[in-house]
């Protein structure tokens, strides 16, 4: 768990993924379409995509992928990202993250 703090640390937003994973790729064109600043992670690309895998699971990410952290607090995955898109406060939060500056 460590190994991810550090991978989240001063960024503003952070997605964990899988190259193969459409669930994936559609929560950073939501993102995206904020023009918010982001980091991925593809962890089947990482040499240490299995361990950080098995460390998003033990936070409580099951699905292990996409994992959302913004402001380096995790958001969860898919259904929790779409829950505050649907709620008009996924906005809101990338910019208390400095995200986005609109």
């Amino acid at each position: 768990m460590e190994s991810i703090r550090s991978l989240v640390a001063d960024k503003p937003v952070v997605v964990f993924s899988k190259s193969s994973c459409c669930m994936s790729h559609s929560i950073q064109t939501l993102i995206s379409g904020f023009g918010a600043k982001m980091t991925v992670y593809e962890l089947d690309q990482l040499s240490n995509g299995k361990e950080i895998e098995k460390a998003l699971v033990q936070m409580g990410c099951k699905p292990s992928v996409p994992a959302v952290f913004i402001g380096e607090q995790l958001i969860g995955g898919a259904n929790q990202v779409m829950t505050l898109q649907v709620k008009n406060q996924l906005a809101a939060l990338l910019r208390r993250a400095g995200a986005i500056w609109v």
